[in-house]
């Protein structure tokens, strides 16, 4: 049996989806400075030199992780999103999509977040971030034109709610909340954030 497929999907032909699997892997085990495209074409079984067709160096390879994962929010987020809902379930939808990835790909959103401003895949990245910060922000200012949501500047409220689930998410990975109080605090903290702390 060859281990290297039980434990490394490794599909001939693309290369390319076998180094970011890799770099992925390495990226949850060791963290990102154990990243190198040497390694991980030894991992594939390729030689070290195979890679460089597909990212020129280390840091091209980030970036492409970096997008790899942008995707998979996206396409989380826009599953997650029904348009018909009421806003407030609404939100709340996409904020638990949002902390399940966070939660289950901590290491990932915190490159995807560090990436975000590479020069090199900036247009790259502008659509990355617009597909999922900017999904999110299309939503509050729409609210905002029904008159859900006070009339402030769109990008600093979309930053608001962000902040406050990024938050969260960055307390269950210190340790200092657990993955199911986050993720059943969804409820209470888009309720919070749409309707305040001041009595009523």
């Amino acid at each position: 049996m060859n281990h290297m497929s039980a434990s490394r999907p490794y599909h001939h032909g693309d290369l390319r989806a076998a180094l970011l699997a890799g770099a992925e892997r390495t990226l949850l085990e060791k963290g990102v400075a154990a990243l190198s495209l040497r390694e991980l074409a030894r991992e594939a079984g390729v030689s070290h030199a195979a890679p460089g067709r597909h990212f020129k160096d280390k840091q091209a390879l980030l970036s492409a992780l970096a997008l790899s994962g942008y995707d998979r929010l996206a396409r989380a987020l826009e599953a997650a999103d029904d348009p018909a809902l009421p806003l407030q379930p609404r939100l709340t939808g996409l904020a638990r999509a949002y902390l399940r990835f966070a939660l289950d790909n901590p290491e990932l959103l915190e490159l995807m977040y560090a990436r975000k401003h590479d020069p090199e895949a900036a247009d790259l990245m502008a659509t990355a971030v617009d597909r999922t910060v900017g999904h999110l922000g299309r939503i509050i200012a729409e609210a905002q034109r029904h008159g859900e949501i006070i009339e402030a500047d769109p990008h600093h409220l979309t930053f608001t709610v962000g902040a406050a689930l990024h938050g969260a998410a960055t307390f269950s990975a210190g340790g200092v909340l657990d993955r199911e109080t986050v993720l059943s605090g969804v409820d209470d903290l888009v309720h919070l954030l749409l309707h305040g702390l001041k009595p009523r």
